[in-house]
């Protein structure tokens, strides 16, 4: 199995979802779409793709013109049925090439809230527990594409969604490690005035929401065989 890993930054790559990767003994390709050149394999020829979280926004394709260029790859994706599945800001790429651009948030989500799980019967999100607390930092939201399944809320918005049958978003952060979530903290322009809280409360939880996230990441890959 080859799986390929779209990243935006250097700190949001595929984190514990390359355990998950690993442990099957499959291969995991990264590709920084907006630096690097085409990856080893056409993105078409990879028997799954995961596109990941960065700073940047969905709608700034003037500052980031590659943008651009994942929405066309990523509807491609789609009408192949090629596996896929994005966090974050690659939940709303994903979204917005299933029909649904994203939008912003009136307040952001920046840490530790709860989740309630909206769908049972998936074979990605649906073991989740009923309701979670998941760690997040977005502050644009995704909005559900047409036809598409609705599998999991905030009390603000949309977390998790599936496009057919090949195809999920999570806007939360399952993938992210404690050393990938203390580097936001410490660069990003966003960040929350509860930084110091937020940073010792996540450490005392990430071992555990990093259990979570190797699992989904290994539920995803079981249904690319």
């Amino acid at each position: 199995m080859r799986v390929l890993a779209i990243v935006h930054e250097e700190d949001a790559g595929p984190g514990v979802f390359a355990d998950a990767i690993r442990a099957r003994g499959a291969e995991l390709h990264s590709w920084m779409i907006r630096r690097d050149g085409p990856p080893s394999l056409d993105p078409r020829d990879y028997d799954a793709v995961m596109t990941f979280g960065g700073a940047m926004n969905p709608d700034e394709e003037s500052e980031h013109p590659w943008l651009k260029e994942e929405k066309a790859l990523l509807a491609d994706l789609l009408e192949l049925e090629v596996p896929l599945l994005g966090v974050c800001l690659g939940a709303e790429l994903v979204a917005e090439a299933a029909g649904a651009p994203a939008r912003r948030m009136e307040e952001s989500e920046i840490g530790w809230y709860e989740v309630e799980k909206a769908f049972k019967a998936d074979p990605v999100v649906g073991a989740l527990p009923s309701h979670f607390d998941a760690l997040e930092w977005h502050s644009y939201e995704t909005r559900l594409p047409p036809g598409a399944v609705a599998l999991a809320r905030s009390e603000r918005c949309l977390q998790a969604f599936r496009v057919g049958d090949r195809a999920w978003g999570i806007q939360f952060h399952a993938e992210v490690t404690r050393e990938d979530f203390d580097s936001w903290l410490d660069t990003s322009d966003d960040r929350p005035p509860n930084a110091d809280a937020l940073r010792a409360d996540t450490h005392e939880r990430i071992a555990e929401w990093n259990e979570l996230g190797r699992d989904l990441c290994g539920r995803f890959l079981d249904i690319v065989g």
